[in-house]
């Protein structure tokens, strides 16, 4: 498929199929999404890829499915096959910054607050991104749901200095309900891009 095809069939799908989809593709998307760049290649960036059902059940739960259900959505979180967690480390990126190849070793350590734009959210979101292309490259589709950031580590064991950023239901997609806030339309390209100022 041609890469602007893969962008232009990328959509948030929230109903899916339950079958199983073979490990060598999740894999497939995985180092996919392992390409997302990340600043002074400090790969901060994990997945957790979650196939199990009980588990995917009990993640549903916590990523907020029954708000879904609840507006009339299939259980789009627990039947999806797969659940991709994307998760990101201040840590890792402030922490390779402190080497020496990218700080002078006579200043003080750097910190969180250094950074005037913390890239490793840009770049989790690049992750994200991959994540969602790389299943519609494969002839499948994803979704993102959040939750809550302590009990969705809590379920999967995630490292206190890594922060999930949600859940990404993968599958194969099935007819589902179209969310509401698509009627607002795409914005014209003349007011999204602007060009040399705004």
């Amino acid at each position: 498929m041609e890469f602007s095809e893969v962008v232009q069939r990328r959509r948030m799908v929230r109903h899916f199929s339950p079958d199983p989809i073979d490990r060598p593709i999740l894999e497939r998307i995985a180092a996919t999404a392992q390409r997302a760049p990340s600043a002074g290649f400090s790969q901060g960036q994990r997945v957790v890829i979650v196939t199990d059902p009980d588990r995917r059940r009990q993640l549903a739960e916590v990523a907020g499915e029954a708000f879904y259900t609840g507006q009339g959505f299939d259980p789009w979180i627990s039947e999806a096959p797969a659940l991709f967690v994307p998760c990101v480390s201040a840590k890792v990126y402030v922490d390779r910054y402190n080497e020496p190849d990218k700080r002078d070793p006579s200043a003080p350590p750097g910190t969180e607050d250094d950074w005037q734009v913390p890239y490793w959210w840009m770049d989790a979101g690049c992750t994200v991104m991959l994540i969602l292309l790389a299943a519609v490259d494969e002839g499948l589709a994803a979704g993102f749901a959040g939750g809550d950031v302590d009990d969705i580590r809590a379920e999967l064991a995630i490292p206190a200095h890594f922060s999930p950023l949600g859940v990404i239901p993968v599958g194969r997609p099935l007819p589902d309900k179209k969310s509401p806030s698509l009627r607002r339309g795409w914005l014209g390209l003349d007011e999204f891009a602007r060009w040399e100022t705004w």
